[in-house]
């Protein structure tokens, strides 16, 4: 069998990290993904820059937690 497909790959935790971060400081859901960036690096929450694609698909995501109705679309 195959293993399921994960929506981020690297790295692993970068989902969580900014659903946490949104969370936490709700300000940031209107960050680019290059500010993101560093705001993630600077908060501890990555250990290294994490590329922006991966930034942006991850907040994609982490947006539908809030506003369901746009992942429909």
């Amino acid at each position: 069998m195959l293993a399921p497909t994960t929506i981020v790959h690297d790295p692993p935790s970068l989902l969580a990290a900014i659903r946490e971060l949104h969370s936490r400081l709700p300000e940031t859901r209107y960050l680019d993904a290059w500010e993101l960036q560093h705001v993630l690096y600077s908060l501890g929450y990555t250990d290294d820059l994490a590329d922006e694609t991966d930034i942006a698909a991850a907040m994609e995501v982490a947006r539908t937690d809030w506003t369901p109705e746009e992942g429909a679309t």
